[in-house]
């Protein structure tokens, strides 16, 4: 078996036995979204050095665009139950299908948000955002819209190598990615006269990260037909899954763009308060955002761990990867919150050569801190319960805990009592652990229970 095939490990495993299966299948998942992350934290870092317009405006343009993405994410991302469910019953010829029906529908969604994506700058001049700010954003998102498509696409393709363990094409792709990224931002930000190209600031950014995203999905494309061709032809023609994976994704796409719209709304209210706090809202986001990344990264495991389990039909052992993903992500959002009290300033100028802007973001990151463990905690009980083909929970529980308290708390502590882009992030922090409470609550109640398969052959 090959070292990096951890998923399609037994489900019949001891506590130990499971946390390391998780370790062999979260660490490299990890190591991806993390990888990610360091792109946009590459691209705020040099559009920290560039303008301070710039970073504002690409903060909220990347927040707009990826709350709109998020609803077609979380549709392509029904695919995930589908697919380790298929394998824990021993269905692995089925899952080739699985993944065209997948691919199928990223194309198609992601067509429609392209589109959608075209409106979204008008947004920003109801909003009250600063016209220079505004324009940076807007820009901003015309240019990453031109990767919806391809980015879907490489979203269904993960789903597929990471439930058949095949996790060294993301890390490659990752840190090829990162690289070529690094290099596209120097030129496409700043400019390269020897070149004849200009200095295209914001668009620049978004510009490199679209190129990327095509280029990992082509080789995503790469390793899931080499894996396809390996796998047994079924007798009969799987049954189509695309309702499936509309039916399962769609309170997933709901989901993430009520937790991503929160955020999104923050930045939107950032950007009234000032080019400085907008800037600080960005930078301190960016720092929550590694973290987080590590956790998505685990929750991803538990979605095919647990999925795994419930395609098995062993509730126990669903229950179990689920309570050791949970444990993992909160040693992991304990470390960060301690850093991030200890070393606010130093990790803010890692981003900004600027003071004021530094000094603005100091007490976010500060807050950040606060609710570490309850941003990690609903990442990771989210994916259980993708896992377990539950996706309309995390909905109902995002809805919850970020409008109905987080945002109320946002608005009150920001506006009313006056405490600025600080009374934002506090607001932010109620939201998010009323829905982690959520979560963990359902993830408890459902695995005391045998758990029906997405999908039936």
């Amino acid at each position: 078996m090959p070292s990096d095939v951890a998923s399609v490990e037994p489900m019949n495993l001891s506590p130990r036995g499971e946390l390391g299966a998780q370790l062999r299948l979260a660490t490299p998942l990890a190591a991806q979204q993390v990888g990610l992350v360091l792109m946009s934290l590459v691209d705020t870092a040099m559009l920290g050095r560039y303008h301070p317009d710039a970073l504002a405006g690409a903060g909220i343009g990347n927040a707009l665009t990826f709350a709109i993405t998020c609803l077609g994410l979380g549709i392509v991302l029904g695919l995930d139950p589908l697919i380790a469910q298929a394998l824990g019953a021993k269905e692995g010829a089925r899952t080739p299908a699985l993944l065209r029906d997948g691919v199928g529908v990223a194309v198609r969604v992601g067509a429609a948000i392209t589109l959608a994506l075209c409106a979204v700058p008008v947004v920003l001049g109801l909003a009250g955002v600063e016209p220079a700010v505004a324009d940076e954003a807007r820009v901003y998102v015309y240019a990453r819209a031109l990767g919806t498509v391809p980015f879907l696409c490489q979203i269904a393709l993960r789903s597929f190598l990471q439930a058949h363990g095949r996790t060294t094409p993301l890390i490659v792709a990752v840190i090829v990615g990162n690289v070529v990224n690094a290099v596209l931002d120097w030129i496409l930000i700043f400019g390269e006269p020897r070149l004849g190209i200009p200095a295209l600031g914001s668009i620049g950014a978004a510009i490199a990260t679209s190129a990327i995203v095509v280029g990992t999905a082509a080789y995503y494309a790469r390793a899931a037909g080499a894996i396809s061709r390996t796998l047994p032809v079924p007798a009969t023609a799987p049954p189509p899954a695309t309702r499936d994976i509309f039916r399962i994704g769609t309170p997933i796409g709901l989901q993430l763009f009520a937790e991503v719209a929160a955020f999104a709304l923050a930045g939107v209210l950032a950007g009234r308060l000032g080019a400085t706090p907008a800037a600080a809202h960005q930078v301190a986001l960016q720092l929550a955002s590694v973290p987080f990344s590590i956790t998505i990264g685990i929750g991803a495991a538990a979605a095919v761990r647990v999925g795994l389990a419930v395609g098995a039909g062993d509730p126990v052992a669903a229950r179990r990867a689920g309570l050791t993903s949970l444990a993992l992500g909160a040693a992991v959002m304990s470390t960060s919150a301690t850093i991030f009290v200890l070393a606010a300033e130093p990790l803010a100028a890692i981003f900004t050569d600027r003071a004021a802007v530094i000094l603005a973001a100091i007490p976010l990151v500060q807050i950040a801190a606060v609710f570490q463990l309850s941003d990690g905690a609903q990442a990771v009980a989210a994916g259980a319960l993708r896992g377990a083909g539950d996706t309309r929970a995390a909905f109902i529980a995002n809805v919850f805990g970020h409008y109905l308290l987080g945002l109320p708390v946002a608005l009150a502590l920001t506006f009313a009592l006056d405490l600025g882009a600080r009374g934002l992030w506090w607001g932010l922090s109620v939201g998010l652990t009323g829905t982690a409470v959520a979560l963990i609550a359902r993830f408890l109640w459902l695995t005391a229970r045998p758990i029906a398969r997405a999908q039936r052959p």
